[in-house]
């Protein structure tokens, strides 16, 4: 394939974050605002790693619309598909959270009843872009709602089940009324895709499977071509239907876990695309993700491969 080497689709927003660490949140007196969301900063994380990046989602129009798209442009993802809705409808969210570390980071959504970017039309994707990309990236967030869940299938249909077609199975219950309609649409996407990447919960809701091998077994029964199962302290499962490979946590002083999956996703295709081994691309992702999981902010806080070639040094 030739074109964009990526073309990420999804949730995005402003990310609110404490400045003030280990105090509840309606003590803390000091923000800072970041670029969030899930697809944007793997969409970032990518972008980082030096690639061609495209974004697909929607904003309002607003001023943190405004922010994200200048902001995504900044970090060098082409913001040519981060649409801003005109008409009148609900603001671009914003996200809190708390930071208390090492492992307690609760998140606060702003996008009720919904969001922009899970108001994405069929009508307005770059089905050209999103069919010749050399990787695509979708989340299981953008199947929770309509427009948004129609436009992931037709773009998923324009594309055909080709490699680097990826579902991140980013499953947050509040998006959803239960995780039976979201293993539904787990189940549905599955059929379309070559690259499964999860943490044992998603795993769990997506496939019924908690156990990193039995669900990165029931993954590949799907019709997948790797399947990644991610243990957090435990370190990374790997798994094609030739190939299995386990990669220990690699080990930093935790700040804010929240921006870790997406640094992995961004990695994890940077691999894909390089062609490296399993081995080295699940070891790279997973370096990827610890270090952003050693600092506060998400998107800006993605590695460059140097940084992580000099980590993935120092583990011999």
């Amino acid at each position: 394939m030739s074109g964009r080497e990526l073309v990420a689709i999804g949730r995005t927003g402003v990310d609110i974050y404490p400045l003030d660490h280990g105090v509840p949140l309606e003590e803390v007196r000091t923000f800072q605002k970041f670029l969030g969301g899930s697809a944007t900063n793997v969409a970032v994380a990518a972008a980082r790693l030096g690639h061609d990046v495209a974004l697909v989602t929607q904003v309002a129009d607003d001023p943190f619309g405004r922010y994200v798209r200048s902001e995504a442009n900044r970090l060098g993802v082409d913001p040519a598909y981060i649409l801003t809705r005109k008409e009148d409808g609900p603001p671009t969210p914003v996200t809190f959270c708390a930071v208390h570390p090492p492992d307690d980071f609760p998140l606060y959504f702003y996008r009720y009843p919904t969001a922009p970017d899970l108001q994405l039309e069929p009508e307005a994707l770059p089905l050209a872009d999103i069919r010749e990309s050399n990787a695509y990236w979708s989340t299981l967030t953008g199947l929770s709602q309509e427009p948004s869940r129609q436009a992931h299938f037709a773009a998923w249909q324009a594309r055909g089940r080709v490699p680097h077609t990826v579902l991140d199975l980013d499953y947050r219950p509040m998006f959803w009324a239960g995780a039976d309609e979201a293993a539904a649409q787990a189940s549905a996407a599955l059929e379309l895709v070559t690259v499964a990447v999860g943490n044992q919960d998603e795993c769990a809701v997506a496939v019924g499977e908690r156990d990193p091998q039995r669900a990165a077994a029931a993954l590949l029964d799907r019709g997948l071509q790797l399947a990644v199962v991610k243990q957090g302290p435990r370190g990374v499962l790997a798994a094609t239907r030739e190939e299995q490979v386990e990669v220990p946590v690699h080990r930093v002083d935790v700040v804010n876990g929240l921006g870790a999956g997406d640094a992995f996703g961004g990695a994890l295709v940077h691999g894909l695309l390089s062609g490296w081994s399993l081995r080295r691309v699940i070891a790279f992702a997973n370096v990827a993700g610890a270090l952003v999981a050693g600092r506060l902010e998400c998107s800006t806080a993605m590695p460059t491969a140097a940084e992580v070639e000099q980590a993935l040094g120092s583990e011999g």
